[in-house]
């Protein structure tokens, strides 16, 4: 005969397991079942964010291609659809595949909590360039509208993302994107680089070892076989034609119109400039570290020590004296002015 004892541990354990199977909000079965139904949104919202970008490029979306996009069988596809359809989000009609008016404003909603987000991480934090746009692909799911503008109003109301694409207000405005493909330019032309294309990622980790980001200047200098030799921000850098093709330049500068700067570190001792800008290459903490010590435009710095390896550099900026990597001094570019008296 069993152990009554044996039998009143069995079941009690069966009662411990079913309860941490079917705890309401807290069991796995419950916890499995929100886990899934996140993943449903995620991949609608996904999908939105697909047709948005699909009629911004005024292309034909379609199963194949949504189904590519979500990295999904046809069929899963479909069932997202079929959801979107059913919340009023996207509808299939005789002109195919589109987005009603309020699947265009919620995708216009991700879309800018997404570029808000890699706004802060380019701006805030210390998280490489090639990973913003992964991070941000996960926050994006889980930010709210009202989180999203308290996170604008923190950094300011950007109008940009750190790669040049407008951030939609959060009315759903979103203006244009501008400017001329840099292979469309020809040596002597030049101007401000407003978008870097951030996909693939092996690309834009080509594009950021370059020096290339928004913001940035640049002129081409001569064209090559396999692609461009430019001016960018000064330095001298040649660029294969498959990665000039992921870089959009707007405001065009003709030949009379200089787009390089003089770096600080150009600066001998003895000689003075004033600050025009820091370079859009330099982000988060190193950016705000030049700034807190005084490296903002209009202030004049004066070089006035230097190391026989010309590494640290030391520099006066408003009477206080600084060192700088050379590295850094490169980052910040200046007008040459006449010698200062503190030389």
């Amino acid at each position: 005969m069993a152990d009554p004892r044996v039998a009143l541990l069995v079941f009690a354990g069966l009662v411990v397991v079913v309860a941490v199977l079917t705890w309401p909000r807290h069991g796995v079965l419950s916890k499995l079942a929100r886990l899934a139904q996140l993943t449903e949104r995620v991949l609608a919202e996904d999908a939105l964010k697909y047709l948005h970008g699909i009629e911004q490029a005024h292309g034909a979306p379609s199963l194949e291609s949504v189904a590519g996009a979500l990295d999904v069988s046809r069929s899963r596809a479909l069932r997202v659809l079929q959801r979107l359809d059913r919340l009023g989000f996207a509808r299939t009609g005789a002109t195919g595949l589109h987005l009603t008016e309020a699947g265009r404003h919620y995708a216009l909603r991700l879309v800018r909590t997404h570029r808000l987000w890699e706004r802060y991480l380019a701006d805030e934090t210390g998280v490489a360039p090639a990973d913003w746009h992964e991070y941000a692909d996960t926050r994006e799911h889980a930010l709210s509208s009202d989180e999203a503008d308290a996170l604008s109003a923190r950094m300011g109301h950007p109008l940009y993302d750190p790669h040049g694409d407008p951030i939609p207000t959060a009315a759903g405005d979103l203006p244009p994107a501008t400017g001329r493909p840099l292979t469309a330019l020809v040596p002597g032309e030049g101007g401000w680089i407003t978008h870097v294309e951030d996909e693939p990622r092996s690309a834009f980790e080509g594009l950021v070892a370059a020096g290339l980001a928004a913001g940035g200047r640049l002129r081409v200098l001569e064209r090559v076989a396999d692609g461009l030799v430019l001016d960018v921000d000064g330095r001298s850098v040649t660029l294969d034609a498959t990665l000039a093709a992921q870089v959009t330049v707007g405001r065009r500068a003709g030949p009379g119109e200089e787009v390089s700067g003089t770096s600080l570190a150009d600066l001998r001792p003895g000689e003075a400039g004033v600050v025009e800008r820091l370079l859009p290459a330099l982000r988060g903490r190193q950016r705000r570290r030049l700034l807190d010590l005084g490296l903002v435009p209009g202030t004049e710095v004066t070089a006035e020590l230097d190391s026989i390896t010309h590494d640290p550099i030391g520099y006066r900026v408003r009477g206080a004296l600084i060192a700088l990597r050379r590295s850094q001094a490169e980052a910040v570019l200046v007008r040459a002015v006449t010698a200062s008296v503190e030389a």
